[in-house]
């Protein structure tokens, strides 16, 4: 019987196809449904490490775990492996949305160490206007399912980040090839909308919809008595960036995502892979 939180049969049967091997040498690791599945429930409940159930085993073997396939890229290339069995399938649709979404982060999450080299310096936590918190920027594809992603404290621009999330986005092909990277069409709010990343978008040959702010339509105007030329914009399309919203509904009903516990960057962008792999399958 599967318990609340847990992996259903169909999902097991994708995530143990892209578990690294355990080896040969050594004593036998833990059973890997079992370890997933405390991951799982913890990272939904949101409770503490030492909290998760005994059935799950020990909980120091659950972190373990979590925290050495969070520091290999063991989540993040599984996360590109079912992207790439998703895409081959012609399951992703390319109009892509981009979006940020601020997270609270608990008093537990401050006082990161800074000291290993296999760690970021900085754990994506800044002071905005809630307190300490982390904002994550996101891109999803045209039916809400995470493409890429990038953590930054809750006081950066959602603008400066632009560049970084459309670099993340990179989906391997299932044979040859390089991973596809470039979207069909961009779609994302009045906070994106700036020269310096129109020219970007418009250098990587990306269409894009993009609404201005009120400042820049009145400077555009005032430039010229024609009013210059507007860019294009297809509300129809724009109509379409709300499936950045709901895929952010969905990655907060992980308790454990919609309020940051994890005191390393590290920790956390494990936390929203995972989260988003069980948005793919």
């Amino acid at each position: 019987m599967v318990r609340r939180h847990e992996l259903s049969d169909a999902e097991w049967a994708v995530l143990s196809r892209l578990l690294p091997s355990s080896g040969t040498a050594g004593r036998p690791r833990s059973d890997d449904r079992l370890v997933l599945n405390g991951i799982v429930w913890k990272l939904r409940t949101g409770s503490a490490w030492r909290d998760v159930p005994e059935r799950y085993g020990s909980w120091q073997t659950l972190y373990t775990r979590f925290r050495r396939w969070a520091l290999d890229g063991t989540f993040s290339r599984m996360l590109r492996a079912v992207q790439a069995e998703k895409d081959a399938a012609g399951d992703i649709d390319w109009l892509v949305s981009v979006d940020s979404t601020i997270v609270r982060a608990h008093q537990h999450a401050a006082g990161g160490k800074r000291a290993r080299q296999d760690e970021a310096g900085d754990h994506a936590l800044g002071r905005s206007r809630g307190g300490l918190s982390t904002k994550v920027h996101l891109a999803c594809d045209g039916r809400g399912r995470p493409l890429g992603f990038v953590l930054s404290g809750g006081n950066a621009n959602d603008c400066t980040r632009l560049e970084k999330v459309m670099d993340s986005i990179s989906v391997p092909r299932v044979g040859s090839g390089r991973p596809r990277s470039r979207p069909d069409h961009v779609v994302a709010d009045k906070g994106y909308s700036s020269r310096k990343i129109r020219a970007y978008l418009r250098r990587r040959g990306i269409p894009h919809t993009i609404p201005e702010r009120a400042d820049q339509i009145l400077g555009r105007l005032n430039r010229s008595t024609r009013g210059g030329r507007p860019p294009g914009f297809d509300r129809c399309i724009y109509r379409r960036r709300n499936v950045v919203e709901r895929c952010f509904n969905r990655l907060k009903q992980w308790r454990g995502l919609a309020t940051r516990y994890d005191k390393t960057r590290e920790s956390y962008q494990a936390a929203v892979t995972i989260a988003s792999i069980m948005l793919w399958i």
